[in-house]
């Protein structure tokens, strides 16, 4: 597994998956991803979330612009523990010319739904550096 730069990288989010119709990743709870009160925060589905939604929306969107999320809402269902494996999947709801709609999915390694969001992009027309596309379109491990 090759580490991830940025926040992702900080929580060890690891790509599963990365396709224009589908983004899967996992990370495992630790200690650095609970609360005061020893749970799981619930900052870190709404981090995670937002980065695989916009991963997602930049692979389908490609060289044709960049991504920037604009309204992220995760509901949490059930509380994961430490140790737990957590697995994260984008799948699109809508994608149009200005912006993209992305629905995601957190499940335990036992296939319980602990988080469940949306996340809005919008497409700002921009360059994207095909060396970008490259980096977020490379098989995990690579």
């Amino acid at each position: 597994m090759s580490e991830l730069p940025g926040l992702d990288g900080l929580l060890g989010v690891e790509h599963v998956e990365v396709t224009a119709d589908k983004v899967v990743v996992r990370f495992t709870i630790t200690d650095h991803h609970l609360q005061p009160f020893g749970i799981p925060h619930g900052g870190i589905y709404c981090a995670v979330h937002e980065s695989t939604a916009s991963m997602a929306g930049q692979v389908w969107l490609g060289t044709k612009g960049v991504v920037v999320g604009t309204n992220n809402s995760t509901d949490f269902l059930r509380q994961a523990k430490n140790g737990d494996t957590i697995t994260v999947t984008a799948t699109p709801i809508h994608r149009g010319r200005t912006q993209q709609l992305w629905h995601l999915d957190s499940l335990n390694q036992d296939g319980r739904l602990i988080a469940q969001g949306q996340v809005r992009l919008a497409n700002l027309d921009q360059e994207i550096p095909a060396e970008v596309i490259e980096k977020m379109t490379r098989p995990a491990g690579d």
